[in-house]
């Protein structure tokens, strides 16, 4: 019931918006107190050797994980005194989110911090992690938020090093919720079914489009645009802020809001770039990593509902979806689905009764 009140909800705002003007760009949200402490344990980093840490994040600077990211490098530089700079790459100039985790994993040294989605450590062995791009597991984004706080989400955070991926989880951010979009018209669930849908590596997504219908195709995330424009793909699927924030929305203007997944995501760090640091500038990262968490949480929703605004009034279509129910029957039929729940039951159990 929760999860079709905030289906009914972005709704709502997507029809009270019809016919209003074109919003103001989004307010970021306030951030952390400039004065705030530094963490425990940290006194005296400033005087640490100085470290250059290189980020990449595929989405623009001005998005919601763009700016996510510049908040974590504002809290960093300022609570290690300058002794540690983060180098954001943005807009995908290092690659899609395999090509960087390839690189991260493969000990090249130079991406040291990735945000990636946690679908994406899925192909390496992420057994647990893959838990997050489950469908329908999320009732709303509290639910979500009450996990990403959680023991168990250290625990998740900490698997692809416990491993022996060579990477650490630092924090949970989110996108909200991921929908299908298309470039022709759509009226419901089975008006996909025939279409050529893009989707990542990920079993999951792969399994949850056939059980629609649909011909899952893999495309990188940055040749998505130019394989919607041409037609090598008829649709693909994606939060609300980053359909906008990546103009796939010119190419393909219908979304449908089934709401399958939560856009959960995290921010990586490789263990040579850790190994590098001071306990002091790694108890600072650890709290830049709260601080950017929050800031995510706190813009995300907002983002969002600007995003549908600027949405419509560029004549993107929205199509509700009322019957929820057929959507999850559909992911409930899918065998890999099924066996990456059966393998981490008590994992998933746990995320459910956080709801």
């Amino acid at each position: 019931m929760k999860k079709i009140a905030a289906l009914l909800l972005v709704i709502a705002l997507v029809l009270a918006a019809c016919g209003s003007p074109a919003p103001a760009p989004a307010t970021p949200a306030a951030p952390a107190d400039p004065a705030a402490p530094a963490p425990e344990g940290a006194d005296g980093v400033e005087n640490d050797p100085v470290v250059t840490l290189t980020y990449a994040e595929v989405n623009p600077l001005d998005s919601l994980m763009g700016q996510t990211a510049q908040e974590f490098k504002r809290a960093v530089e300022e609570l290690s005194g300058g002794s540690i700079i983060i180098n954001i790459q943005a807009s995908g100039v290092l690659g899609a989110e395999g090509d960087v985790l390839d690189s991260m994993l493969g000990g090249v040294g130079m991406i040291d911090l990735a945000r990636v989605s946690a679908f994406s450590l899925t192909p390496y062995g992420a057994a647990r992690s893959s838990l997050l791009s489950v469908p329908f597991t999320f009732e709303d984004r509290d639910h979500f938020w009450r996990y990403a706080y959680s023991p168990l989400a250290d625990e998740l955070l900490m698997e692809p090093h416990d491993i022996g991926l060579g990477i650490r989880g630092l924090f949970y951010v989110e996108e909200g919720f991921r929908h299908f979009f298309t470039r022709s018209a759509i009226a419901g669930k089975d008006d996909l079914a025939g279409l050529q849908l893009r989707v990542s590596t990920d079993p999951i997504m792969v399994g949850m489009v056939e059980s629609l219908g649909a011909t899952a195709t893999v495309v990188p995330f940055g040749e998505l645009y130019s394989a919607l424009q041409t037609g090598v793909v008829d649709g693909a699927e994606q939060p609300i802020v980053n359909y906008l924030a990546n103009s796939f929305h010119e190419v393909a203007p219908y979304m449908i809001l089934n709401a399958h997944t939560l856009g959960a995501a995290q921010v990586v760090m490789s263990d040579d770039a850790w190994n590098r640091l001071t306990e002091r500038q790694q108890a600072v990262i650890m709290e830049a990593g709260r601080i950017a968490s929050q800031f995510n949480r706190g813009l995300s929703e907002d983002f969002e509902n600007e995003a549908i605004d600027a949405l419509i009034a560029d004549g993107v279509t929205f199509v509700p979806v009322t019957n929820v129910q057929e959507w999850r029957d559909a992911a409930a039929g899918v065998e890999s689905i099924a066996e990456v729940i059966r393998a981490n039951q008590a994992d998933y159990d746990a995320i459910l009764a956080m709801a």
